[in-house]
């Protein structure tokens, strides 16, 4: 994983890395067959504490 931020980066405690691990996996879920939208993440104190899901329906014209 890369860093915006000069600054090294420490490595994870176990349970920190634990928490990572689950939030990637959820974020997967939220991906997982959606083919239009948006999945927007809200990250507090470097935790994903929020996942937001915006599917758009596609409709064909009569």
């Amino acid at each position: 994983m890369t860093s915006n931020h000069p600054e090294q980066q420490q490595p994870l405690s176990p349970e920190a890395a634990r928490i990572l691990e689950e939030s990637i996996i959820s974020v997967r879920e939220a991906l997982t067959g959606l083919k239009y939208g948006n999945v927007s993440l809200t990250v507090h104190e470097g935790r994903v504490v929020q996942i937001d899901v915006t599917e758009k329906k596609r409709l064909k014209p009569n």
